[in-house]
């Protein structure tokens, strides 16, 4: 059982990383992360806090490599760790109690929200932004919101299914 959910998350974790990579710029420096994405479903079917850890470090790895962000390495491995801790702590305030579906509509805006807050205060201290903290917010972390619930929803769909398909409902 171990062994199957590790590979599972390898998977999502390189789909998360190749999503980061090939998604474009908007204009500017900053991109919608997709990454994210990924590592909400992950968080979503795994329960427990060391896999959350675990991920947020490897897909902050992978993002940081995959940065079109200038000097945006450090910010990237910070926000993803802290929103990996924080989107934990959100979804074991809402498993059992709301439907998977809806807790998934909940975290990805809220997860991307966060995650964008934290990246742009990180790079503002740490290497500074090309830009103003508003004018960013809104021209990357708003789009990158809709974008991720919209993507998330279809990719947490697909998952799902797969795992009802070959009967292994108990990983979800």
């Amino acid at each position: 059982m171990k062994t199957r959910k590790m590979i599972i998350n390898a998977i999502l974790l390189a789909i998360g990383a190749l999503l980061h990579q090939i998604t474009p710029a908007l204009g500017l420096p900053i991109q919608p992360d997709f990454a994210l994405t990924m590592l909400f479903i992950i968080l979503m079917i795994n329960d427990d806090y060391k896999t959350a850890f675990i991920a947020g470090i490897i897909i902050g790895i992978f993002t940081a490599m995959t940065t079109k962000f200038p000097g945006g390495q450090i910010p990237n491995m910070i926000d993803k760790i802290v929103t990996a801790n924080l989107v934990f702590l959100i979804l074991r305030g809402l498993k059992g109690r709301v439907k998977d579906t809806l807790t998934m509509g909940i975290v990805l805006p809220i997860g991307t929200l966060i995650s964008g807050l934290i990246f742009l205060e990180s790079a503002s201290i740490i290497v500074g932004l090309p830009g103003s903290f508003t004018a960013l917010f809104m021209a990357a972390v708003v789009p990158a919101m809709i974008l991720n619930l919209i993507v998330g929803l279809i990719l947490y769909r697909i998952v799902a299914s797969s795992y009802k398909m070959y009967n292994r409902t108990d990983m979800m």
